[in-house]
Protein backbone atom coordinates (compact mmCIF):
# COMPACT_ATOMS: atom_id res chain seq x y z
CA UNK A 1 0.00 0.00 0.00
CA UNK A 2 2.85 2.37 0.15
CA UNK A 3 1.53 3.68 -3.57
CA UNK A 4 -1.71 4.39 -2.08
CA UNK A 5 -0.27 6.51 0.62
CA UNK A 6 2.21 8.02 -1.62
CA UNK A 7 -0.61 9.40 -4.26
CA UNK A 8 -2.99 10.66 -0.96
CA UNK A 9 0.22 12.84 -0.62
CA UNK A 10 -0.20 14.22 -4.05
CA UNK A 11 -1.14 18.10 -3.84
CA UNK A 12 -4.82 18.19 -5.15
CA UNK A 13 -5.76 14.64 -5.67
CA UNK A 14 -8.67 14.74 -3.34
CA UNK A 15 -10.03 17.78 -5.15
CA UNK A 16 -9.64 15.62 -8.49
CA UNK A 17 -11.42 12.56 -6.61
CA UNK A 18 -14.23 14.77 -5.73
CA UNK A 19 -14.77 16.40 -8.69
CA UNK A 20 -14.71 13.13 -10.28
CA UNK A 21 -17.08 11.47 -8.12
CA UNK A 22 -19.27 14.44 -8.77
CA UNK A 23 -18.72 13.93 -12.85
CA UNK A 24 -19.78 10.24 -12.01
CA UNK A 25 -23.14 11.00 -10.07
CA UNK A 26 -24.58 13.49 -12.19
CA UNK A 27 -23.64 11.31 -15.68
CA UNK A 28 -25.21 8.42 -13.60
CA UNK A 29 -28.65 10.44 -12.51
CA UNK A 30 -28.35 12.06 -16.40
CA UNK A 31 -28.88 8.43 -17.88
CA UNK A 32 -31.64 7.63 -15.36
CA UNK A 33 -33.68 10.74 -16.10
CA UNK A 34 -34.42 9.95 -19.67
CA UNK A 35 -37.79 8.17 -19.29
CA UNK A 36 -39.10 5.04 -21.02
CA UNK A 37 -41.62 5.51 -23.80
CA UNK A 38 -44.54 4.25 -22.94
CA UNK A 39 -48.53 3.85 -24.88
CA UNK A 40 -49.79 7.35 -23.70
CA UNK A 41 -46.99 9.46 -23.99
CA UNK A 42 -46.51 11.98 -27.00
CA UNK A 43 -43.43 10.85 -28.89
CA UNK A 44 -40.80 13.33 -27.76
CA UNK A 45 -38.41 15.38 -30.34
CA UNK A 46 -36.37 12.59 -32.88
CA UNK A 47 -34.30 14.61 -34.98
CA UNK A 48 -32.50 13.32 -38.09
CA UNK A 49 -32.10 13.82 -41.66
CA UNK A 50 -33.99 12.48 -44.39
CA UNK A 51 -32.07 10.59 -47.05
CA UNK A 52 -32.86 13.91 -49.18
CA UNK A 53 -30.97 15.53 -47.02
CA UNK A 54 -34.10 17.63 -45.72
CA UNK A 55 -33.75 17.95 -41.91
CA UNK A 56 -36.34 15.63 -40.27
CA UNK A 57 -38.36 15.82 -36.54
CA UNK A 58 -40.83 13.45 -35.26
CA UNK A 59 -43.08 13.66 -34.75
CA UNK A 60 -43.53 16.71 -36.28
CA UNK A 61 -42.94 15.22 -39.88
CA UNK A 62 -45.56 12.26 -39.41
CA UNK A 63 -48.18 15.12 -38.32
CA UNK A 64 -52.11 14.08 -39.37
CA UNK A 65 -50.86 10.49 -40.46
CA UNK A 66 -50.76 7.38 -38.20
CA UNK A 67 -46.90 6.21 -38.56
CA UNK A 68 -45.07 3.52 -37.82
CA UNK A 69 -40.90 4.30 -36.51
CA UNK A 70 -38.82 1.71 -36.91
CA UNK A 71 -35.61 2.25 -35.13
CA UNK A 72 -32.72 -0.26 -35.46
CA UNK A 73 -29.27 0.51 -33.85
CA UNK A 74 -27.08 -1.63 -35.53
CA UNK A 75 -26.32 -2.73 -39.12
CA UNK A 76 -27.69 -5.77 -38.92
CA UNK A 77 -31.21 -4.24 -37.24
CA UNK A 78 -31.89 -3.54 -41.26
CA UNK A 79 -33.42 -6.71 -41.38
CA UNK A 80 -35.65 -6.96 -39.16
CA UNK A 81 -36.68 -3.43 -39.84
CA UNK A 82 -37.19 -3.70 -43.34
CA UNK A 83 -39.43 -6.82 -42.41
CA UNK A 84 -41.49 -4.95 -40.46
CA UNK A 85 -41.74 -2.52 -42.85
CA UNK A 86 -42.31 -4.45 -46.08
CA UNK A 87 -45.56 -6.00 -44.37
CA UNK A 88 -46.34 -2.55 -43.13
CA UNK A 89 -46.12 -1.03 -46.33
CA UNK A 90 -47.96 -3.98 -48.39
CA UNK A 91 -51.12 -3.41 -45.94
CA UNK A 92 -50.76 0.51 -45.64
CA UNK A 93 -49.13 1.88 -48.07
CA UNK A 94 -51.50 2.84 -50.36
CA UNK A 95 -53.23 4.82 -47.89
CA UNK A 96 -52.39 8.61 -47.77
CA UNK A 97 -53.40 8.76 -43.93
CA UNK A 98 -50.71 6.38 -42.97
CA UNK A 99 -46.83 6.95 -43.09
CA UNK A 100 -43.49 4.81 -41.73
CA UNK A 101 -40.20 5.95 -41.29
CA UNK A 102 -37.28 3.55 -41.45
CA UNK A 103 -34.64 5.31 -38.79
CA UNK A 104 -30.83 3.72 -38.30
CA UNK A 105 -29.92 5.02 -34.96
CA UNK A 106 -25.98 5.97 -35.35
CA UNK A 107 -23.68 6.35 -33.09
CA UNK A 108 -20.19 5.79 -31.38
CA UNK A 109 -16.97 6.12 -34.28
CA UNK A 110 -19.91 5.11 -37.21
CA UNK A 111 -20.83 8.79 -36.95
CA UNK A 112 -17.41 9.95 -38.55
CA UNK A 113 -18.44 8.62 -41.72
CA UNK A 114 -22.14 10.12 -42.36
CA UNK A 115 -21.59 11.26 -45.87
CA UNK A 116 -20.56 7.45 -46.81
CA UNK A 117 -23.28 6.14 -44.73
CA UNK A 118 -26.02 8.21 -46.12
CA UNK A 119 -24.60 8.00 -50.17
CA UNK A 120 -24.58 4.04 -49.67
CA UNK A 121 -28.07 4.15 -47.81
CA UNK A 122 -28.92 6.56 -50.57
CA UNK A 123 -27.89 4.21 -53.66
CA UNK A 124 -29.72 1.23 -51.76
CA UNK A 125 -33.01 3.07 -51.41
CA UNK A 126 -35.25 4.34 -54.00
CA UNK A 127 -35.82 7.61 -54.37
CA UNK A 128 -39.50 7.56 -54.01
CA UNK A 129 -38.87 5.92 -50.31
CA UNK A 130 -35.57 8.50 -48.95
CA UNK A 131 -38.23 10.73 -47.22
CA UNK A 132 -39.28 7.80 -45.50
CA UNK A 133 -35.77 6.76 -43.97
CA UNK A 134 -34.60 9.25 -41.08
CA UNK A 135 -31.05 8.60 -40.49
CA UNK A 136 -29.95 10.13 -36.76
CA UNK A 137 -26.84 10.78 -35.82
CA UNK A 138 -26.35 10.88 -31.95
CA UNK A 139 -28.30 10.19 -28.82
CA UNK A 140 -28.61 6.33 -29.76
CA UNK A 141 -28.26 5.51 -26.16
CA UNK A 142 -31.41 8.05 -24.94
CA UNK A 143 -33.00 6.15 -27.23
CA UNK A 144 -31.80 3.15 -26.22
CA UNK A 145 -33.54 3.68 -22.87
CA UNK A 146 -36.64 5.22 -23.88
CA UNK A 147 -37.65 1.98 -25.98
CA UNK A 148 -36.29 -0.73 -23.33
CA UNK A 149 -32.73 -2.23 -25.73
CA UNK A 150 -32.11 -5.46 -25.19
CA UNK A 151 -31.20 -7.02 -28.35
CA UNK A 152 -28.81 -5.01 -30.38
CA UNK A 153 -30.54 -6.58 -33.68
CA UNK A 154 -34.01 -6.45 -33.13
CA UNK A 155 -36.33 -3.43 -34.59
CA UNK A 156 -37.77 -1.05 -32.06
CA UNK A 157 -41.42 -0.12 -33.28
CA UNK A 158 -43.70 2.65 -32.09
CA UNK A 159 -47.12 3.40 -33.72
CA UNK A 160 -47.77 6.96 -33.12
CA UNK A 161 -51.34 7.89 -33.61
CA UNK A 162 -52.32 11.48 -35.67
CA UNK A 163 -51.26 13.87 -32.89
CA UNK A 164 -47.97 11.92 -32.35
CA UNK A 165 -49.25 9.71 -29.53
CA UNK A 166 -47.39 6.38 -28.77
CA UNK A 167 -50.43 3.48 -29.16
CA UNK A 168 -48.27 0.76 -29.13
CA UNK A 169 -44.98 -0.71 -29.02
CA UNK A 170 -43.12 -3.58 -29.77
CA UNK A 171 -39.42 -5.09 -30.50
CA UNK A 172 -37.78 -7.89 -31.91
CA UNK A 173 -37.63 -9.57 -35.48
CA UNK A 174 -40.69 -9.72 -37.53
CA UNK A 175 -43.53 -11.74 -35.66
CA UNK A 176 -46.56 -12.65 -37.48
CA UNK A 177 -49.18 -11.86 -34.23
CA UNK A 178 -47.65 -9.06 -33.55
CA UNK A 179 -47.55 -7.88 -37.09
CA UNK A 180 -51.71 -8.52 -36.75
CA UNK A 181 -51.99 -6.81 -33.77
CA UNK A 182 -50.23 -3.67 -35.22
CA UNK A 183 -52.35 -3.75 -38.16
CA UNK A 184 -55.81 -3.92 -36.32
CA UNK A 185 -54.27 -0.82 -33.95
CA UNK A 186 -53.89 1.06 -37.17
CA UNK A 187 -57.47 -0.44 -38.03
CA UNK A 188 -58.73 1.66 -35.05
CA UNK A 189 -56.66 4.30 -35.62
CA UNK A 190 -57.71 5.14 -38.87
CA UNK A 191 -61.45 4.79 -37.54
CA UNK A 192 -61.29 7.39 -35.23
CA UNK A 193 -61.70 11.33 -36.07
Amino acid sequence: MPVRNELRTCPGLERYEESFMTMLSIALMASTMIPALSVGDTLPPLKGEFLTGRAAQLPDAAQGRVALLALGFTYDSRFPVEAWIGRFRKEFGGNPQVTFYEIPMISGMARLGKWLIDSGMRKGTPVSDQENVITVYGGADGWKHRVGFKSPDAAYLVLLDKRGVVRWRHDGPFDEDASKDLSARVSALLREQ
